[in-house]
C-alpha cells in the first residue's frame, strides 16, 4: 500500500524541517512530498535536506501559482498513491496521530478522514484569533444544515483521503476555502467522511499564519453565499424569490387597497414597482428550479463515473487460507 504525505508550504523555513522529520519518524514507509508554493525563503532547500537526512522517499515539488488550493491541485494531479495524507507544514498538526487517521481509509470504510481540532477544545484554547473561531462556526453550521450532517471541524487542514476520492475530486477553489470545498464535495457526492479528534497546537514562536482576520472574514461570508448558491440553488434562489415577493406585496398593498376603496389606481409608480418585484420573484424561483435540476443531474452522472473507481475489496480464500485481494490491489482506470 503506497502512502503519500503532502505538505503544502509557503515560507515555512522555521518549521518545514521538523514537520518532515516528524512524519518520517511516525510514518517511515510513506513518500513525503513538500509542495513549495512559491516560497520566498529557504523552504524548498530545507525540505530537500530534511528528506535526505530522514532517509525516507520524498520530493519537493514547486508550484508557481500562489495559494494552497493550487498546491493541493498540483499534488492530487501529479502524485500516485493508495492513501493520501494532507497536513500543514507549520507543526500545528501532530504527526504522531497520523496512523489512526489512516486506519479508516485503509480499512475501506472512509474516503475522507478529518483530524478534528475542536472536539477536545484544543483549537479554541490554542488559537489566538477569536474571529477565526466565529468564522469556522458559521461555515460549520451552514454546511451541517444544508447537507444534514453533524460534522464538527469543516476547516481542518489535517486529512487523509482514499485514492478514489483524490482522483475524482476537481479542485476549484483558489484560496483558503479548499478545506471547506473538500468537505462539501464529499458530502454532496456521497463519499464517506469520518472525523477523529486530534491534538492541535498553535504555530511556534516566530512562525506567522498566512490568514488575515478581517480580509478573510469577508471571504468567509462570500464562501457561505457560494456554498448556498452552488450546492442548494433551489433554497438559495427560493430565499431571494421570497424577499422579492414580500417587497412586492409591500409595494402593491397601497395600490390594491386604493383600488378596492375608490375603484381607481392613482399610485401608478407603486403599481409598476410591485409588478416588477413580482416578476423578479418569479424569475428567481424559476432560476432556482432550473439550477437545482442541473445540480441533481450532475450528481447522477458523477455517481455513474464513480462506478469505474470502486473501493478496493479484501477477499479471503478460506480454501487456500490466504488473502487473494486487498487494499493495495490496483484499479483499472
Amino acid at each position: 500500500m503506497e502512502i503519500a504525505v503532502i505538505l503544502p508550504a509557503y515560507n515555512e523555513e522555521l518549521t518545514i524541517e521538523r514537520t518532515v522529520e516528524e512524519f518520517a519518524r511516525h510514518l517511515p514507509e510513506a513518500t513525503i512530498y513538500v509542495i513549495d508554493n512559491r516560497s520566498q525563503d529557504r523552504t524548498g532547500a530545507l525540505a530537500r535536506e530534511a528528506i535526505v537526512r530522514a532517509g525516507v522517499k520524498g520530493a519537493v515539488i514547486y508550484e508557481a501559482r500562489p495559494g494552497k488550493a493550487f498546491a493541493v491541485q498540483r499534488a492530487f494531479a501529479d502524485i500516485e498513491a493508495d492513501i493520501f495524507v494532507l497536513s500543514d507544514a507549520d507543526l500545528t498538526y501532530p504527526a504522531n496521530e497520523v496512523r489512526k487517521l489512516i486506519q479508516p481509509v485503509a480499512d475501506g470504510y472512509a474516503d475522507m478522514v478529518v483530524g478534528d481540532r475542536r472536539r477536545r477544545g484544543d483549537y479554541q484554547r490554542e488559537n489566538k484569533r477569536p474571529f477565526h473561531n466565529v468564522g469556522n462556526s458559521l461555515v460549520k453550521n451552514l454546511v451541517n444544515i444544508l447537507f444534514n450532517a453533524k460534522l464538527n471541524d469543516i476547516l481542518s487542514g489535517y486529512r487523509v483521503f482514499s485514492r478514489r476520492f483524490v482522483k475524482n475530486y476537481p479542485v476549484l477553489s483558489k484560496g483558503f476555502a479548499i478545506e471547506a470545498e473538500m468537505t462539501i464535495h464529499a458530502l454532496d457526492k456521497g463519499f464517506s467522511v469520518v472525523e477523529i479528534p486530534i491534538e492541535y497546537k498553535d504555530r511556534p514562536s516566530g512562525s506567522f499564519s498566512k490568514l488575515r482576520t478581517y480580509s478573510d472574514g469577508s471571504k468567509v461570508v462570500k464562501l457561505i453565499l457560494e456554498i448556498f448558491k452552488n450546492y442548494r440553488p433551489l433554497s438559495f434562489f427560493g430565499v431571494v424569490s421570497s424577499l422579492f415577493f414580500i417587497a412586492g406585496l409591500g409595494a402593491g398593498y397601497p395600490v390594491i387597497d386604493e383600488y378596492f376603496r375608490t375603484g381607481v389606481i392613482l399610485h401608478i409608480p407603486f403599481a409598476i414597482l410591485a409588478t416588477g418585484l413580482m416578476v423578479l420573484a418569479l424569475l428567481a424561483l424559476s432560476i432556482g428550479v432550473i439550477l437545482d435540476t442541473v445540480a441533481a443531474n450532475n450528481r447522477f452522472h458523477y455517481q455513474l463515473k464513480l462506478i469505474d473507481h470502486p473501493h478496493p475489496v479484501t477477499i479471503i480464500d478460506n480454501a487456500q487460507r490466504k488473502v487473494v485481494g486487498g487494499s493495495d490491489a490496483r484499479r483499472t482506470n
